[in-house]
């Protein structure tokens, strides 16, 4: 019979020690073994005068205790940032401003470094880690710019070109108090022409000056030579009814099935001051795809035997029930001939939109390159669709009742940029060699002096000035 094997208490006095410090060193090496702060650098390729970064950390385990942020350039580095946090937490953004000039380093390659620690226990402490980088080029100098040449007389709703050129910069153009107007280059002869629009209430003192900046966001500016002159507009009144609100609500709140009568005069505000800020919108947007050329020939045609019925930057009063609701600005001509008539292209160009457009109802925008473009508005039906080219004179829908209007008329708008400037200028054969043809010619740009031939000026493009239209009891027409 095999003999029994007889219990070692010893084994286990021994064992159970060896598994706890086995535990136990294995959880000192789990603790030791978490990853410290990770980073994320949010940074342009370029750190120029003041460039701004953003910085992402965040912690496996614990909190963060300390970020530090250096560009480093060789052996030399700059601080950037040092924080510490009496309240560690999981993750932190800082938003920085690099001020490049100030950092003592030279123009050329760098690297941003981020080094960091947490407040995670671990058996052997750690100091700063470098835990996130990015390469950056640092570039001080701005680029250089010169004023080639530029429209002399300005007026305020009106238009002008400048030209310019610029060396090192990533973008070039004019800016007209805040808004700015791109300039296009011409060829590879290293100048670059803009088009810039002066809005109906530019403010005298307001700056406008050719301006350029570099991929570091280095910029340089230069006033242009010009003499501002004021213009005075009219004023006008529109009578809101319950009929006219009945009739057009739907059409221009399709997503609302039915408005109850109470709610008409809110939802037409809503019209009358969001949906057409929505079109303003949508005319800027798509003046940043204009063609890189002028499209266009010579004077912009009106339409045949057309009458203006509101004039360019007309101060409108909404009333109803004897009440003003709202103020807005009309920012075209309003023409009216004959019922469905046909709509012309002032000029030639490339259709740039073609569709609703909010209170413009049913709408044609045309491309003449360059930033500049006409506006249709109120049409009945559609002749063309967007990326058509069509040729002055080309009939681009009829005219219509579409949109924030009832009477059969057609809403004319030349646009810069998406800004609306006065028609009559770009009417007027004279006024666009003038203003537009001779300061080419003086800065020998041959961009459009082929195009501007002499010519004798038509009903339709003889130079004339802005006058208001007379006073009268708001009719339908007026309504938009």
């Amino acid at each position: 019979m095999p003999r029994a094997r007889r219990w070692k208490p010893w084994l286990i006095l021994f064992s159970v020690p060896v598994v706890v410090a086995l535990a136990g060193i294995g959880y000192l090496a789990w603790r030791q073994s978490v990853p410290g702060p990770r980073a994320e650098v949010h940074a342009p390729k370029f750190i120029g005068v003041k460039t701004p970064v953003a910085v992402d950390v965040k912690t496996a385990r614990g909190g963060i205790a300390a970020v530090d942020v250096r560009v480093v350039q060789g052996e030399a580095s700059a601080a950037v940032a040092q924080q510490a946090f009496p309240a560690p937490p999981a993750q932190q953004r800082l938003d920085l401003t690099i001020a490049g000039r100030d950092l003592g380093l030279k123009e050329g390659p760098a690297v941003i470094e981020v080094r960091g620690r947490d407040d995670y226990w671990r058996p052997f402490r750690r100091g700063d880690q470098l835990v996130a980088s990015a390469p950056v080029t640092l570039k001080f100098t701005p680029p250089t710019l010169e004023v080639l040449g530029a429209t002399q007389y300005l007026h305020q709703g009106g238009g002008g070109l400048a030209i310019i050129r610029a060396k090192g910069a990533s973008k070039a153009g004019v800016k007209v108090g805040p808004e700015f107007f791109p300039a296009y280059a011409v060829g590879d002869s290293g100048f670059s022409v803009s088009l810039f629009a002066l809005p109906w209430n530019l403010p005298d003192a307001a700056p406008i000056t050719a301006w350029a900046e570099d991929e570091a966001g280095n910029g340089v500016s230069r006033p242009l030579p010009i003499t501002l002159k004021p213009r005075r507009y009219a004023a006008g009144t529109v009578e809101i009814t319950d009929k006219f609100l009945a009739s057009k609500l739907p059409e221009l709140m399709p997503e609302r099935s039915s408005i109850p009568p109470e709610q008409q005069v809110a939802a037409f505000l809503v019209v009358n001051r969001d949906k057409r800020k929505a079109a303003e919108d949508t005319k800027r947007q798509i003046a940043q795809k204009s063609k890189p050329r002028p499209l266009w020939e010579g004077a912009f045609v009106q339409p045949r035997n057309t009458q203006v019925f509101s004039n360019f930057a007309e101060s409108r009063s909404y009333r109803y029930g004897g009440k003003e609701i709202d103020q807005q600005v009309h920012l075209g001509f309003d023409l009216a001939s004959l019922k469905n008539s046909p709509v012309p292209a002032a000029n030639a160009g490339v259709v740039a939109f073609a569709g609703p457009l909010t209170i413009y109802g049913n709408a044609v925008i045309v491309d003449h390159g360059l930033g500049l473009a006409t506006l249709y508005g109120h049409l009945s039906s559609l002749a063309v669709k967007e990326g058509d080219e069509v040729k002055q004179g080309q009939e681009l829908g009829r005219s219509g009742t579409t949109g924030l209007a009832t009477g059969d008329h057609v809403h004319y708008e030349v646009l810069i940029q998406g800004v609306a400037v006065t028609p009559v200028e770009w009417w007027d054969g004279k006024w666009i060699r003038d203003h537009i043809g001779r300061p080419l010619m003086e800065a020998n740009v041959p961009l459009l002096q082929s195009e501007y031939p002499a010519q004798k000026a038509t009903p339709a493009s003889s130079d004339r000035s802005e006058t208001p239209v007379k006073k009268r009891r708001a009719t339908a027409i007026r309504a938009r």
